[in-house]
């Protein structure tokens, strides 16, 4: 099919009720819902109508369940034990949100309103900023005492979709950075193929061995001939069921996860800045629908594993310290 130039543009409206943005640029949208955990929604390609990224069907979707649609944000990702942990001499208590395993899961920011910071738009890019202000007057400055601003930048254009990530202390005190994203791929992306077209891939490493708490035992566990499949030619999304924690090993000096619909010989590209050196890999507990390849800074429960934090990736950023990546989504034939 021949591609389409169509001016890039940002448009305001409503989602079922809720403000919602939209970029545009060659054949590609992609949705953000600000007050939603400033969740990036939908990545699609209109033409071929390819869809994604999981996309809610209402708002009352997302808001029951934000980590199963869309792109949200973990600050920090995934579980850390009973909800404590110190870093850097400071004592943290986050509240216990996953009361099966007693454990805090995915953090603060993946559900509370973000601001619209900056959009514009060129002849062949548009582009949208969120940011969100973590100060005394936040609700989760109680058990996370830092002033910090974390920004996120996506802009779009024919080439795919890009996401600018800046993470900025604005404190008196070094603060700890773990960051990852819930990224829900949607499975078919194309309505007229079934989930055995679909195949995986990631630059997976090491296999962490996680506890019936979800927590690293500090073990690892040798790669299944599938997870094998996973990390080289890739292997059927729903196999097994999936949640799993892995080292990130990137290949040829880039760190990604595809999914490629083999009906179509069309392929996703999750490509994602070398920054984040762990995955976690769910996929809805092998039922079928969606699969998340979830970067994160650090692996799970990372200040309670006794590890030094060069080995458990926690970033110190101190007073005034800037901290950015780089990710992109985009499309390529197989």
């Amino acid at each position: 099919m021949e591609r389409v130039d169509v001016q890039a543009n940002v448009k305001r409206h409503l989602f079922d009720g809720a403000n919602a943005i939209t970029l545009k640029a060659g054949p590609y949208s992609a949705m953000v819902l600000p007050a939603q955990g400033g969740n990036l929604v939908s990545f699609e390609d209109e033409e071929r109508q390819l869809s994604f990224l999981r996309k809610p069907e209402s708002l009352a979707a997302i808001v029951e369940k934000p980590l199963l649609y869309g792109f949200p944000v973990l600050f920090p990702p995934n579980r850390y034990e009973d909800g404590a942990f110190t870093v850097n001499g400071h004592a943290y208590h986050f509240p216990v949100t996953e009361t099966k395993t007693h454990n805090h899961i995915h953090g603060f920011l993946k559900d509370v309103p973000w601001s619209v910071s900056e959009t514009g738009e060129s002849e062949d890019a548009a582009y949208v900023e969120l940011t969100q202000r973590v100060d005394e007057k936040h609700a989760a400055h109680r058990y996370f005492p830092h002033e910090f601003t974390i920004a996120l930048r996506y802009t779009l254009t024919r080439a795919g979709l890009q996401q600018d990530v800046r993470v900025e202390n604005c404190g008196t005190a070094a603060m700890p950075l773990m960051l990852g994203f819930h990224t829900a791929l949607r499975i078919p992306f194309a309505k007229d193929s079934h989930v055995d077209d679909y195949r995986i891939k990631a630059t997976i490493g090491d296999h962490f061995e996680l506890s019936p708490r979800m927590l690293p035992t500090g073990r690892l566990q040798p790669l299944t001939p599938e997870e094998e499949r996973l990390q080289t030619s890739g292997v059927q999304p729903f196999y097994a069921a999936l949640d799993h924690h892995y080292k990130a090993l990137p290949q040829d000096g880039r760190n990604y996860a595809t999914l490629t619909d083999t009906r179509l010989g069309v392929r996703l590209v999750f490509e994602v800045d070398t920054q984040y050196r762990y995955w976690m890999v769910f996929n809805n507990f092998g039922r079928g629908e969606y699969i998340c390849p979830e970067p994160q800074t650090n692996m799970v429960n990372a200040p309670n594993v006794n590890l030094s934090s060069d080995e458990t990736g926690i970033v110190i950023l101190k007073p005034n310290d800037v901290w950015t990546a780089v990710s992109r989504l985009y499309v390529e034939e197989a």
